[in-house]
C-alpha cells in the first residue's frame, strides 16, 4: 500500500529537491531530459511563476507541478493565462494519483487567482480528463500549436473565445 502524500506550496529551500524530482521524472521517458529542471529554475528567477507546488510523503518531496505567467490576447482582448510544465513525479511513485492531485490543487489555486485560461503542452489522452482541450488551443496561434496543445477555460460560465495568441514566459524561448 502507498503512503499517503500531501500538497503544498513550493518554498525556495526546495529547490535542490525539485529539481531532482524534475530530472528523475523525465529521464529514460519517451521525452527524455530536455531541461525541464532548468525551465523551473529559470522562471522562477524571471518571476513568471503563477503556481508551484510539491507533493511530500513523509519529508521527502516526490512530486512537483509549476504554471507560469503567459501572455493571452483573446478576441482582441487581454487575459490572464497561465501555462502548465511541467508535472514531475518521482518514477518509484508513479500511478499513486500525485500527478492528477497536484494538477487539480494547481487549477483550483488559478481559479482562486482570477486566472481565466490555463494552455499545456503534453499528452492527449492524459490531459483532457482535467477539462482541457485542443480544440480550444487551436483557435491561439502559439509556437506550441500542434495536437499537444491544449486550453481550458477555468471559469466554467465564461465563453470560449474564438481566436488570440498565446505567448509563454520569456524562459520558454531561451530554452535551447
Amino acid at each position: 500500500m502507498s503512503e499517503a502524500f500531501g500538497i503544498r506550496a513550493a518554498a525556495a529551500a526546495d529547490a535542490d529537491a525539485i529539481d531532482a524530482v524534475i530530472r528523475a521524472a523525465f529521464a529514460g521517458t519517451e521525452f527524455g531530459h530536455q531541461g525541464e529542471a532548468e525551465l523551473v529554475r529559470m522562471i522562477d528567477a524571471d518571476g513568471d511563476a503563477m503556481v508551484s507546488l510539491v507533493a511530500e510523503q513523509g519529508d521527502e518531496i516526490v512530486g512537483h507541478l509549476l504554471f507560469s505567467r503567459i501572455d493571452v490576447e483573446a478576441d482582441g482582448t487581454a487575459m490572464s493565462g497561465a501555462g502548465l510544465a511541467p508535472v514531475s513525479v518521482a518514477p518509484d511513485c508513479q500511478g499513486q494519483g500525485i500527478g492528477g492531485a497536484l494538477i487539480r490543487a494547481g487549477i483550483k489555486l488559478l481559479g482562486a487567482q482570477g486566472c481565466a485560461i490555463s494552455f499545456v503542452l503534453g499528452h492527449e489522452g492524459y490531459y483532457p480528463r482535467f477539462g482541457y482541450s485542443p480544440d480550444l488551443a487551436a483557435r491561439f496561434k502559439s509556437p506550441f500549436a500542434g495536437p499537444h496543445f491544449m486550453a481550458m477555460m477555468l471559469d466554467s460560465a465564461a465563453p470560449w473565445p474564438l481566436g488570440g495568441r498565446a505567448d509563454y514566459a520569456p524562459a520558454f524561448g531561451r530554452m535551447g
